[in-house]
């Protein structure tokens, strides 16, 4: 991860809330660490172990707000960054200092990436009943997709105009699989070949809307 060299501060990501409400989330890499403002309380957190204080109120600063604890000082300022292992971007930096020890990450809310080329999903959700596994996932390249929803792998062309995704035509793998999964495997192709639209419910959270289901994916690349 490339380092700002600003004063007083080191890179990283967060976001937070404008409100008098504080709401606030903050990760890291190398070594891996987050920390979380929520319902009052200030939390910690690393592979090893954490610890968690009560939540102080933020001060607004320059370029940014400042949360001040005994342990945890946590300063974050707007400006765009990436967390250097993976696409999502995140629309505040910050430097953490915890029990004297200066760390640098990213964090909060993601920002929706710029292009679908390029992004992995799993798909989480069809028309409201959840899925899981290897078998439900969506790729994005240059121009082509593929996939499974639940069954057959599939892949083919794919542009997007606007808020539309157009997809096809998709070839498809002829497997036959047990219930559920080849009826997901029908709504989401039936979604993908009718032009659905393309949203966000946050940077992680896509959604493809046909004229009779909703697909909701999460973000794996």
């Amino acid at each position: 991860m490339r380092t700002a060299v600003l004063p007083l501060l080191l890179a990283g990501c967060a976001t937070m809330t404008a409100s008098g409400d504080d709401s606030y989330s903050a990760l890291g890499t190398e070594p891996f660490w987050s920390i979380s403002i929520e319902n009052g309380r200030m939390t910690y957190e690393t592979p090893e172990g954490g610890f968690s204080v009560p939540a102080p109120r933020s001060r607004e600063t320059g370029s940014g707000r400042i949360y001040e604890t005994r342990r945890i000082t946590l300063h974050a300022w707007n400006e765009e960054c990436s967390d250097g292992m993976s696409d999502n971007r995140y629309p505040q930096r910050v430097r953490a200092v915890v029990d004297g020890r200066v760390l640098d990450g990213c964090g909060g809310r993601a920002l929706a990436p710029e292009t679908l080329a390029g992004t992995g999903w799993s798909i989480v959700a069809i028309d409201g009943e959840t899925v899981s596994g290897e078998n439900y996932h969506l790729q994005f390249e240059q121009g082509r997709l593929s996939g499974q929803a639940g069954c057959n792998r599939f892949s083919g062309p794919f542009g997007v105009s606007g808020d539309r995704l157009s997809a096809g035509p998709l070839i498809a793998t002829r497997m036959a699989c047990e219930e559920p999964r080849m009826r997901h495997e029908r709504a989401v192709m039936s979604v993908l070949e009718g032009s659905p639209s393309i949203s966000y419910a946050d940077g992680t959270t896509l959604l493809l809307t046909g004229s009779r289901t909703l697909i909701r994916l999460r973000r794996a690349i």
